[in-house]
């Protein structure tokens, strides 16, 4: 630099005013430079946004660009959630019996219609809507809806879509421990009264507005209790009321659980049902931007799931009646407990509390199937341990594992100002008490109603009748001839 170039080979020697006046130059220039790119990076959005649509980026609260983005992340979810019908029917009818594969499909296939149907006529205004402490009465049909629900940000519509698969989840959950002696005419009915009355109803007092649980201080981020223990606990009434399959031999008569037919089929649909719990849990920020939350949820999805299958397939290995073998249907069970029981507390607890949380619900759904075998109560699919008890689990592990970091999720971001705290991080037991008392209710008043419905239906002539006829069991093509006729498989 110190040097003047003239010509191809001659060099002229800078002097004193000629090295300070370049040396000036060059700083000059830089200093100017990084002022210029500052200036763009400052002045650019502005000048390319049109001024309505920068001062919405800008502003604190909800934007045009955020909501967006929460509204594809909401419906993204959605269809997840909504994937796990899929996963659903393949479990279902895994470790169903052969002659009774079609009877699964066309229920759960029916089930999804059916929900639809109804959540947009009734379930979604009971549910979400604007009424009182225990029912919505506005928006039937979606008619009168406002553009976003509540404060979200996000379209009634899509808002719709997201609750529609959640009450398609329950709805399906209620047949898994029904299979085997159910008409299909008695599906039908009560899939009206699950569907469009019994969860919207008491799901709106833990999620709608202004609800008395949530009022009073009960959580359930993404359904341990709204979704999985109403329908665990409505899938117990129906098996009650039904009786066992015609020839079910339990362990304590000398017999046990008649084996699944394709435990392939079932353990690809527990593949499914898991993936699509990433829409289930992470989903349920409704907000896109909430990122921490959103990688918290789905972390502690995972590991809930990885130590709930372990544990289950460690106590099947050491205690189960094929003692000294690895059991796949318990482990898949576990699998979906710790699913199930990680969906409440997710987005409050540590992923060491997710650990443990899973860890326990495979425990409860090992004890559960064995006491339900005790009591003689046939659960083909095991959906009253892994949906009914693992929920009821997970419920009041809120309130045991929150770990006093996280408060609540929003539009524009996590909220942490209220962080909720449980019993073993130093909270008391006020939580706990109230993740028990609303849990109970909501148990206490789906399986009241869930059996009567179930009583009554069984009351009705055939072939409306819930349990179907002697026949339909008894024949050769089980279900599947008798109330589709046809089968599966082709001999």
């Amino acid at each position: 630099m110190g040097q003047r170039k003239s010509g191809a080979t001659t060099a002229i020697p800078l002097t004193k005013a000629e090295k300070w006046k370049m040396w000036f130059t060059i700083v000059f220039a830089k200093v100017l430079g990084v002022f210029l790119v500052v200036t763009a990076m400052k002045m650019l959005p502005s000048m390319i946004a049109s001024t309505a649509i920068a001062q919405e980026v800008y502003t604190p609260h909800e934007t045009v660009l955020i909501n967006t983005a929460n509204t594809i992340w909401t419906l993204v979810a959605a269809f997840l959630v909504f994937g796990m019908q899929a996963g659903f029917v393949m479990l279902e009818a895994g470790f169903a019996r052969k002659t009774e594969t079609v009877n699964v499909l066309m229920e759960c296939l029916f089930d999804t219609c059916l929900c639809g149907l109804l959540f947009w006529a009734i379930g979604y205004a009971f549910m979400f809507s604007e009424g009182n402490s225990y029912i919505g009465y506005h928006w039937f049909f979606l008619q009168g809806a406002p553009e976003t629900y509540l404060t979200t940000g996000i379209p009634v519509i899509a808002h719709w879509i997201f609750q529609y698969a959640f009450a398609d989840t329950c709805s399906t959950i209620v047949s898994g421990a029904m299979i085997g002696r159910t008409s299909f005419r008695g599906d039908i009915l009560y899939s009206i009264g699950i569907t469009g009355f019994i969860y919207p109803i008491i799901g709106h007092w833990a999620w709608g507005p202004g609800g008395f649980l949530a009022t009073y201080g009960f959580w359930d981020f993404a359904g341990s209790t709204v979704v999985h223990t109403i329908g665990g606990v409505a899938s117990l009434a129906g098996a009650i009321v039904l009786g066992p399959r015609i020839g079910r031999v339990f362990k304590r008569d000398g017999g046990g659980m008649p084996p699944a037919h394709n435990l392939t089929l079932g353990a690809v649909g527990a593949f499914i049902l898991w993936f699509g719990w990433y829409g289930f849990n992470p989903g349920s920020t409704l907000s896109a931007v909430d990122m921490q939350g959103i990688g918290r949820v789905a972390t502690n999805t995972t590991l809930a799931a990885c130590s709930g299958g372990m544990v289950a397939m460690y106590l099947a290995l050491w205690f189960g009646g094929t003692k000294g073998k690895f059991d796949l249907p318990f482990t898949v069970n576990g699998v979906l407990a710790g699913l199930v029981a990680i969906t409440c507390p997710c987005y409050w607890v540590s992923p060491t509390g997710a650990v443990i949380i899973g860890a326990v619900a495979g425990l409860v759904v090992y004890l559960v199937t064995g006491l339900l075998e005790y009591l003689r109560i046939d659960d083909p699919i095991g959906a009253v341990p892994v949906h009914g008890a693992a929920g009821i689990w997970g419920t009041w592990s809120l309130g045991l594992f929150a770990c006093g970091k996280y408060g609540v999720t929003g539009p524009t971001g996590a909220d942490n100002s209220a962080p909720l705290k449980g019993l073993f991080y130093g909270g008391g037991k006020d939580l706990f008490v109230k993740q028990m008392v609303g849990n109970l209710t909501i148990v206490a008043a789906t399986f009241v109603v869930a059996f009567i419905l179930m009583w009554v239906i069984n009351k009705l002539p055939n072939p409306w009748r819930l349990r179907v006829e002697a026949e339909a069991e008894t024949n050769p093509g089980g279900l599947d001839v008798f109330e589709h006729g046809t089968a599966a498989y082709s001999e």
